[in-house]
């Protein structure tokens, strides 16, 4: 299978691995220059790397194209991938209550932090990701930063298992 991604045009490659870094297709172009792949995990290890060696700008940017979680007004205009993440962890079906504590959150985490709370849904409930929402809104700014890029690297990994696993 890893022969089928190596001899794949930029295009196709960018369209299958172009949001494994929410809305960031210059990472899988920045990846596409590094074929061929000895394997996934060397894809894996590739894509991870360019996001980690770039600039604290861009690592901001990748942060900042994350949508808020369960953002009623947004769902329909969700990334296929944030869609599929949230409603398999039932954002999508919170009670008005839920709904206005997480636009509540959202708000302050994004007005102290500067950049939208970011966590790997996969595997999580509705309320586990409250719980950590409300834990990590306490934390100091830099604590943060690294955390919201722990869960970037998480959710790009997820996402590229997710493609490997379907292919």
């Amino acid at each position: 299978m890893i022969s089928k991604i190596n001899k794949l045009s930029e295009k196709t490659f960018c369209d299958v691995f172009g949001n494994i870094f929410e809305n960031a297709r210059w990472i899988s172009r920045d990846l596409y220059t590094q074929k061929p792949f000895i394997n996934f995990d060397d894809l894996s290890s590739k894509m991870l790397n360019i996001f980690e060696k770039t600039n604290k700008e861009s690592k901001l940017k990748v942060l900042n194209s994350h949508p808020d979680l369960a953002d009623k007004a947004k769902i329909g205009s969700l990334t296929p991938d944030s869609n599929k993440e949230q409603s398999d962890s039932g954002l999508d079906k919170c009670t008005k209550k839920e709904f206005d504590e997480f636009k509540s959150l959202n708000s302050q985490y994004k007005k102290k932090f500067g950049f939208p709370f970011i966590i790997a849904v996969k595997g999580k409930s509705k309320n586990e990701i409250l719980n950590d929402f409300k834990q990590r809104i306490t934390c100091d700014i830099n604590k943060e930063f690294t955390e919201a890029i722990r869960q970037v690297k998480k959710i790009a990994s997820l996402r590229i298992n997710e493609i490997i696993k379907n292919d």
